[in-house]
């Protein structure tokens, strides 16, 4: 490569040089640019809800010591106390872990009931216009009934044990999955409907291959409505099947009837973490699956 005459004159002190040098090595002193926006995102998608807990946390303080006297303080008592009895002091904390772990078998056992009835109805609603009218007001008048008025009769029929608790899970996690899985399979665009007719495809064959895939977001969103219905389902129904394991649900009755306060909030806790879980797990198999095609995933 030809050098200039001015590069020549100018030396090894020129500009052109310097710049060179700066270039060349520069890079290995500089901060990557990156690294301020992935701190930016992480303050933005962390922040809200840290300030939430905190401000939170600084009502629940003003409330149990500052609006309610300290003979009642028993209705709300401090975090602290909550953290040293409920999580700190280990009888308490074994007993609700596995409580959490036999509500979250009787949860999971009914959401997988659920998920295998409430699609099998769907699809066979979707593919027959006379199944959806036999069978869909049906589903609805179910969802329509209280639970509460049911499960007495649920444990007349079939005693207070295992199954009786998963059968309330399957009547209350199971309608959400019918709604979104007929919802997503009869709005398949009518275009590709026609496409596939047109080139002779049969009704199994744009069932797997238009409709259900079409399908998979409005599925998914019906399978994180009822993963969290199951872990309701599974309280209520402990709620009045009190024979068998003990579960969260009578954990929560025997730490209100007792007035121990600080193991019911962890109680509580632990519920909703359950639920939180069990959402989040759907949420994240959503995203596996649709995170390349689908913009609700990404």
């Amino acid at each position: 490569m030809s050098v200039t005459q001015a590069e020549r004159d100018a030396g090894p002190g020129s500009p052109a040089e310097q710049t060179s040098d700066a270039g060349a090595g520069g890079g290995l002193s500089a901060p990557p640019r990156h690294a301020g926006r992935e701190s930016a995102f992480r303050v933005a998608v962390w922040g809200p809800p840290l300030a939430v807990l905190v401000v939170f946390v600084g009502v629940w303080l003003l409330l149990s010591y500052v609006v309610l006297d300290p003979d009642r303080r028993f209705l709300l008592p401090p975090p602290q106390k909550v953290i040293e009895k409920g999580f700190l002091t280990w009888t308490n904390l074994s007993e609700i872990l596995l409580a959490t772990w036999a509500t979250a078998k009787v949860a999971l056992t009914g959401l997988g009931i659920a998920i295998v009835a409430g699609m099998t109805f769907a699809v066979a609603m979707s593919q027959a216009r006379w199944v959806e009218r036999s069978l869909y007001p049906y589903a609805v008048v179910l969802q329509t009934i209280p639970i509460l008025a049911l499960v007495p009769l649920i444990g007349f029929w079939f005693g207070f044990n295992f199954g009786s608790r998963v059968f309330v899970c399957v009547l209350i996690a199971v309608f959400p999955i019918i709604t979104n899985t007929l919802f997503g399979l009869k709005s398949v665009d009518r275009g590709l409907s026609d496409l596939f007719r047109l080139h002779g495809a049969g009704r199994l064959t744009r069932l797997r291959k238009l409709q259900l895939p079409s399908a998979l977001p409005a599925i998914f969103t019906g399978l994180r409505i009822s993963a969290g219905l199951s872990v309701i389902g599974a309280i209520v129904g402990e709620f009045f099947f009190r024979q068998g394991f003990v579960g969260i649900g009578r954990l929560l009755d025997l730490y209100r009837s007792r007035l121990l306060s600080e193991q019911l909030f962890t109680a509580i806790f632990f519920s909703a973490l359950l639920g939180l879980a069990m959402f989040w797990l759907f949420g994240f198999i959503a995203h596996r699956v649709l995170r390349d095609w689908h913009e609700s995933a990404r």
